[in-house]
């Protein structure tokens, strides 16, 4: 298993969200942050605190594309949720993405490549 790691986790479904923190949780992370909109990630982003983070794409009626930048000006890595179907920008395809419905196999898979 990897070292401990806690996480900002950015995802607008409140069933999804307790599913992530689930599996952080029996994969030996913590959370640091739980947000549901851009506004809220920005806040958490500019506080730290954590040490990579879990960003859904569609987050309400926004993309998260903000908080990517965000974290990747601080070189915090970070992985993209997905339902499909979303066209990742240039600037950030080098970020693992995780595809929903998410197992507790595919986020460790994630986790390993950040």
């Amino acid at each position: 298993m990897s070292e401990p790691r806690t996480f900002l986790v950015a995802e607008d479904e409140a069933m999804l969200a307790m599913l992530i923190e689930d599996f952080l949780d029996m994969l030996g992370h913590g959370i640091a942050a739980m947000v549901s909109t851009v506004s809220d990630g920005l806040s958490a982003v500019a506080k730290g605190g954590f040490d990579a983070a879990i960003l859904d794409v569609n987050l309400g009626r926004e993309k998260c594309w903000p908080l990517a930048d965000a974290l990747r000006e601080k070189g915090v890595p970070y992985i993209f949720a997905t339902g499909g179907g979303d066209t990742i920008p240039a600037q950030h395809a080098a970020a693992p993405t995780l595809s929903k419905p998410y197992t507790m196999a595919s986020l460790e898979n994630a986790l390993a490549l950040i």
